[in-house]
């Protein structure tokens, strides 16, 4: 049976309606869950999906003594009719995420030990204990905070501050989980020792009421405390003899046999601000945390006796970190970058230019302005970004505009519980007073009267919307909060053909052009997300395999997913190739744009799949590039990507990535994008030919 799909398509802005598979998303899900990277975990403690597990538990002999329920724990009946009948002595659970308890852990297990299982019962996990480092690092509070952003222009050199109130935000209140052994050791300054925080012991009553845990230490360095680093281990049994950490590397008690892990990272925090701290001072450390989040604060004294106790999760209230993630945070803070766009800018800008930006919460408007421009029109078509960059000081706005600010700016459903603890918390109120501070960036940098702001989407612009004026130069980095693969910010193309006629005689575009490009890599550890598990602990999982395989096979196998490939490491097999080309100059043309060939291995390894990204090219001399940075020359050395942005991965197969050297020579390849969706597909194949000797 078919079925109807609603989706808003990212790359031509429209909503459309799709004919699917009635199982689509149940495939989709499977396909895309990593379950197999957490059989690869040695380590682990795990629970099969429970669709196979029946057919597992029954392939390996164990029907007689293992029940599935298909329930959640908290619907569980006990008794002669229930589906247990009696109390367990022994609880067995993985309900951990990064954060430890993100996943309902401490009132799952608080309902566990108050109606399924005995007291003093034996739990498996037996122990958590979670861990804090404090450190400086103005990396990582590059994407918590806006830098001041300096610009040389003709009358000197003007500087793009925040506003207070962005200054003064706590910022988002859901954890950043990274690979954080791929941060190096060079981005920041260890300001304490490793702290043991708190520790939850399953095998008693847990409570999933709020609390706090306060660790009082002397730093270890003078700086500025800016980030908590947190992780946590288990303790397998009550001696903790059986221990799995998620510790990084230089915290790790055996870092030659530190397991790799994509299920379960390592957690950044940001605290409210940053405070200095003095070498041998002493201070505390509060990790505070609800049955869902953890947060952290510094105090200069025991939490009982100082007022600046969090006792509620932060919430954001300066728009910036609902409508701007972590790395779109380090991005617009990255000089580098923002010199390309004002070098491109004083290439193509005139004395008269009338301007156009399109791009959600981006800053090009005020460069433009202060590089020269006559007049400079904005478009910020979500709520969130309009508060943010043009907030009317003193308004009120109800819990429904609330709402709608958060889905402006939400893509994690870790936002979305803060969303609802949120809103929870101001039923009591039905407004919000804004200050009439410096609440919006345009404000802050007194430019409120000088960019106009254009709240509507850029489809729907009238001549009126820029006062009768034609464009003369249309701008873009392009970035747009629905991207999730790198061609969706082709809706800029899309933009550029429906504001066609409000374009003048001889205007610029700016990207001119973009580019798609790929590189065959062998991976270090992201393999194992769509590597069979065959068997773990004497368990034959090949049900499992052969389920995600058949999902895989659905559809899903023929499509790019996005990583942020800085966190994982990976060789390339071949030299960047390019693949398709965009040209903005002209509008989106009726007929499909084809492209196939080859890609020549030019180095040994295992082929895991092709990377692919997108290149902007603001003029013939300014390239931004959102991928591969650098490719190590030699066998050995690792590629440099992009660390602000998600690349696209074509996994090549399920087959075992761990075969032998060797293999294909050449990965053939067909790509096109249609331009009545905004689509990309792609498939690409290895040959057959292996290496001399093999």
């Amino acid at each position: 049976m078919k079925v109807f799909c609603g989706r808003a398509n990212p790359t031509t802005g429209s909503v459309e309606w799709l004919e699917e598979d009635e199982h689509y998303d149940y495939h989709q899900e499977i396909a895309r869950s990593s379950y197999a990277d957490m059989l690869h975990d040695k380590d682990r403690v795990f629970k099969p999906m429970a669709d196979a597990a029946v057919k597992i538990v029954e392939k390996n002999g164990f029907s007689d003594k293992i029940k599935i329920i298909n329930k959640h724990s908290t619907e569980v009946t006990m008794g002669p009719d229930g589906d247990m009948p009696c109390r367990a002595n022994i609880l067995i659970t993985e309900l951990f995420d990064t954060e430890l308890i993100g996943e309902g852990a401490l009132p799952s297990y608080e309902h566990a030990h108050r109606h399924l299982v005995q007291e003093n019962c034996e739990a498996v996990p037996h122990r958590a204990t979670v861990y804090a480092q404090l450190v400086e690092s103005r990396r990582m509070w590059s994407w918590n905070k806006l830098f001041p952003i300096p610009v040389h222009t003709s009358c000197g050199e003007q500087v793009i501050v925040p506003p207070l109130e962005l200054e003064r935000c706590p910022g988002a209140p859901s954890v950043y989980d990274i690979q954080l052994n791929q941060v190096s050791s060079a981005d920041f300054t260890v300001l304490s020792d490793v702290l043991p925080m708190f520790s939850v012991d399953f095998s008693k009553q847990v409570s999933s009421s709020a609390a706090c845990h306060s660790r009082q230490f002397e730093p270890v360095a003078s700086g500025r405390a800016q980030v908590v680093l947190s992780w946590w281990d288990i303790e397998m049994d009550p001696e903790g003899k059986i221990k799995c950490s998620m510790a990084p590397f230089w915290a790790h008690s055996d870092p030659e046999e530190l397991q790799w892990r994509d299920h379960w990272m390592q957690c950044v925090y940001f605290l409210p601000q940053e405070e200095p701290v003095v070498q041998g001072s002493s201070i505390s450390l509060v990790a505070h945390h609800d049955d869902y989040c953890v947060w952290y604060s510094l105090q200069r004294t025991s939490p009982e006796k100082d007022r600046r106790v969090y006792p509620a999760r932060p919430v954001c209230d300066c728009q910036a970190h609902l409508l701007w993630n972590r790395p779109r945070f380090g991005e617009i803070n990255d000089q580098d970058r923002t010199d390309q766009y004002i070098q491109a800018l004083r290439t193509v800008l005139k004395p008269d230019s009338v301007c156009l930006c399109v791009s959600d919460g981006s800053l090009l408007s005020l460069l433009a302005h202060h590089l020269g421009a006559e007049q400079v029109f904005t478009v910020e078509s979500s709520a969130a970004s309009y508060r943010l960059m043009k907030k009317c000081p003193g308004s009120q706005h109800s819990q429904a505009d609330l709402t709608d600010w958060f889905h402006d700016g939400i893509s994690s459903l870790g936002h979305r519980l803060v969303l609802i603890s949120f809103l929870k918390e101001t039923t009591r109120t039905t407004s919000l007073l804004l200050s009439p501070a410096d609440t919006s960036i345009f404000k802050a940098n007194h430019l409120e009267d000088k960019i106009n702001i254009i709240e509507k989407r850029p489809e729907l612009l009238t001549s009126a919307d820029l006062e009768g004026k034609k464009i003369s130069l249309l701008l873009g980095e392009p970035f747009f909060t629905t991207s999730l693969l790198p061609w969706h910010n082709l809706y800029f193309w899309y933009v550029r053909t429906a504001v066609d006629q409000h374009l003048g005689p001889g205007a610029v575009v700016m990207p001119q052009t973009a580019s798609l490009h790929a590189v065959v890599v062998e991976f270090r550890d992201l393999w194992r997300i769509r590597s069979p598990c065959g068997d773990c602990e004497g368990f034959d999982v090949h049900i499992m395999d052969d389920m995600i395989k058949r999902a895989l096979d659905f559809r899903e196998s023929k499509e790019a997913e996005p990583h942020p490939l800085w966190e994982y490491p990976c060789r390339c097999l071949s030299e960047p190739q390019q693949i398709l080309t965009f040209d903005f100059r002209q509008p989106v043309p009726p007929h499909l744009i084809h492209a196939e060939g080859s890609i020549e291995l030019r180095r040994p390894g295992r082929s895991h799949g092709a990377v692919l990204w997108m290149e902007y090219h603001l003029t013939p001399d300014n390239t931004i590039n959102t991928g591969l940075l650098k490719s190590a020359e030699d066998k050995v050395g690792d590629c440099c990507w992009n660390p602000h942005c998600k690349q696209a991965v074509y996994f090549f197969t399920m087959a075992d990535p761990r075969a032998p050297l060797g293999g294909p020579q050449t990965v053939s390849y067909t790509v096109d994008f249609h331009p009545h969706t905004g689509d990309i597909t792609m498939d690409f194949s290895l040959s057959d030919t292996l290496d001399d000797g093999q």
